[in-house]
């Protein structure tokens, strides 16, 4: 990598600019044009060193301040239908299943559900309750939200900030 890549790594950890042609602003940023930051970052793809460019919305600045895991209770025989049914509707955004502990803990599906308000989280998780037969859940409700960040920054330097 070369001076030009470490810069470019420091301005995509901070996030794609909001504007109609992003790569060419990043590249205005750095003195060049916007398909040789394509280039270099199809280069540092293919090298390794980059393993994917994915967008992450800011939920509380898009409105959804209800978020929710809910773990459920599907009958011993089921044998993952209902985990596949869950998995299927567009309202899960994630799908789990766990080994329950005897007990203490019987739930073995968990969901994760988003929304605008708590109510409407609630009245979604009630019709998939109904939709897959399985009444026994727990909705947890998150609170606070503590870490929303990659683990590891490159510094402008290359060195890595833990």
């Amino acid at each position: 990598m070369d001076p030009p890549d470490l810069r470019l790594l420091v301005e995509l950890e901070g996030g794609l600019p909001l504007v109609a042609e992003p790569y060419a602003e990043i590249g205005r940023r750095l003195g060049i044009s916007g398909d040789e930051v394509l280039e270099r970052i199809a280069a540092l793809k293919a090298a390794g060193v980059i393993r994917r460019l994915r967008a992450r919305i800011d939920q509380r600045r898009a409105g959804i301040a209800a978020n929710a895991l809910v773990a459920w209770r599907p009958p011993p025989s089921d044998n993952g239908g209902t985990g596949a049914q869950l998995a299927a509707f567009p309202c899960v955004t994630h799908c789990y299943e766990r080994r329950p502990v005897p007990g203490k803990w019987e739930y073995t599906l968990y969901t994760v559900h988003h929304g605008y308000s708590r109510a409407g989280v609630c009245e979604e998780i009630q019709r998939l309750s109904k939709a897959v037969g399985v009444n026994e859940y727990v909705v947890l409700f998150s609170t606070e939200e503590f870490k929303r960040v990659p683990n590891v920054r490159v510094r402008e330097n290359g060195g890595i900030v833990p």
